[in-house]
């Protein structure tokens, strides 16, 4: 049984044209199965972004494949795209950008919703979720009663809620201290080996490269594998 969710093929970018043009990416090949969660790391400018976006389906590579769940979605036409970010990719970014007028519950809920999911069963989904991560308690609470870290772990409830194959992560600990960092990435790292999903997170954030199966250095616009250092006994996740 093939376990992979992702596989890139000679992926590059290029921005602009003739003497102007800039390649940012250049001939990338990877791939991450199921229950692999993986860091990419490297300075600003190196591509990470960029690569991020052609993962996550919001840019089109210049040359080479994406292929998603057995899916080449490199030339998908925009309304298969949006489909396929929809169903297929869950996405955490740096600010938990939840709607400030709407409870938690009727924040996972409209996801749901906009995926034509069964109410009864999403309402499941989000009472499992919510469980898991600590947050079942403020299910009618609107964000601004939210600490920094309950508004990650509401961003992350979000991102599982159409059950995609593949999270993406943006610098997810940025707006955050090292301790509720470290708990957020934890439990990404849990609900994707517990739920059989993959990760990539893209993180400046070192102190937490230690949860990550692998780690991808781009600079440069290149690829090159970095070892992960383990930590022994690091704390688990306790809730705040």
């Amino acid at each position: 049984m093939n376990n992979e969710i992702l596989k890139l093929m000679n992926v590059s970018k290029v921005f602009g044209d003739g003497d102007s043009s800039v390649s940012v990416l250049k001939d990338i090949s990877f791939s991450i199965s199921k229950g692999e969660f993986v860091a990419i790391v490297g300075p600003s400018g190196s591509g990470k972004s960029t690569l991020l976006s052609i993962i996550g389906a919001l840019l089109t590579p210049s040359n080479g494949k994406v292929i998603l769940s057995n899916e080449d979605i490199t030339d998908l036409k925009s309304s298969n795209l949006t489909s396929t970010r929809l169903k297929k990719i869950g996405f955490i970014f740096q600010a938990s950008n939840l709607i400030p007028y709407l409870t938690i519950k009727d924040q996972l809920m409209l996801i749901a919703d906009i995926g034509n999911g069964n109410k009864k069963e999403s309402m499941k989904k989000v009472d499992g979720l919510c469980h898991d991560l600590g947050i079942s308690h403020r299910l009618n609470h609107f964000p601004n009663s939210l600490s920094g870290g309950e508004k990650q772990r509401v961003a992350i409830a979000r991102s599982f809620m159409n059950d995609p194959d593949i999270i993406l992560a943006d610098e997810p600990t940025a707006s955050l201290d090292s301790e509720r960092g470290r708990k957020v990435v934890e439990m990404i790292s849990r609900e994707v080996k517990s739920r059989k999903k993959a990760a990539i997170m893209v993180t400046h954030d070192e102190r937490v490269l230690d949860l990550c199966d692998r780690i991808l250095h781009i600079e440069d616009g290149k690829i090159h594998v970095a070892p992960v250092i383990k930590k022994e006994n690091h704390p688990s996740s306790s809730q705040e």
